[in-house]
């Protein structure tokens, strides 16, 4: 405000200032709230007793094969033809929460939804089976965590992961009895020979094998994704099966059941009723 000689005077308006007092608090309880929905969203992983102590004494996990089975198919394959032997241990799991898994998983279906299995007789072995969704900024959390307590030299990563058919990319007709079919990918340090052709452009990895895929080409591990196209909704026995090519690689690190029994098959998947969402 301008008086009659010129002078400039500050004007002060109470609704002003509390205007501006009502702001920063709403911005306080903004960030208050943002805080806790990052900690409730933070990504984290409870090892058994005897892993939680050696990693506790900076000792990482000396492991030369780790296999990733994401989605159910890839999971369901993993349980009734490596797993179903007694010859693995349950080591730890993840506990994830975020907005698709809130309302439909409790305590002890995350604790299922991602666990970490390790062989007895060979602990250098690990398998990782992951249902549940992981939302981007989790994927990212995920991958750091889990090969933070990895030793990389001389690992090697496999992943399985499920894909539809439906966004396979491809110039030639796809019929429905081509599918379910393996792709893959892999990194530069990956010097094996991949047990399918490569995936074609311009279809690409996403989620989290993308996500573990991109930090093994970062820090040189020798990693490669199988993606297994599948025309079925849910876990079946055909698309289970065909994920068997990919461990034939593996020899002696992996014993892998060739023919479960159907008392196993239907505890993981659908042998009858078998829908296709090719053309829905």
């Amino acid at each position: 405000m301008a008086t009659f000689f010129g002078e400039v005077l500050s004007v002060y308006s109470r609704a002003v200032e509390e205007e501006e007092e009502d702001v920063d608090e709403e911005n306080e309880e903004d960030e208050e709230i943002r805080r806790e929905l990052e900690q409730k969203r933070e990504v984290v992983l409870h090892w058994s007793p005897e892993v939680s102590e050696a990693l506790r004494s900076g000792n990482k996990l000396q492991c030369s094969d780790f296999i990733l089975a994401v989605g159910h198919n890839a999971a369901s394959f993993l349980s009734a033809y490596v797993l179903s032997s007694a010859n693995w241990d349950a080591v730890g799991h993840a506990s994830v929460w975020n907005e698709r898994s809130r309302a439909v998983t409790g305590q002890h279906s995350e604790e299922s939804a991602c666990v970490f299995h390790r062989r007895k007789d060979n602990p250098s072995v690990l398998i990782c089976q992951v249902t549940c969704y992981l939302a981007e900024d989790q994927q990212f959390q995920w991958t750091e965590k889990v090969f933070e307590c990895l030793q990389h030299r001389e690992l090697n990563v496999m992943v399985l992961s499920d894909g539809s058919v439906a966004d396979y990319k491809t110039a030639d007709y796809l019929c429905s009895s081509s599918a379910p079919f393996l792709r893959s990918l892999h990194t530069g340090a990956f010097s094996d020979r991949p047990v399918c052709q490569p995936l074609e452009q311009p279809n690409i990895i996403t989620g989290l094998p993308a996500a573990v895929l991109n930090h093994c080409q970062v820090h040189r591990v020798a990693a490669v994704v199988y993606q297994c196209y599948s025309d079925v909704i849910g876990p079946d026995s055909v698309t289970m099966e065909t994920y068997k090519l990919a461990l034939t690689r593996l020899g002696r690190s992996i014993q892998l059941d060739p023919s479960p029994s159907t008392d196993i098959l239907r505890k993981f998947a659908r042998t009858t009723d078998i829908q296709s969402n090719l053309y829905i």
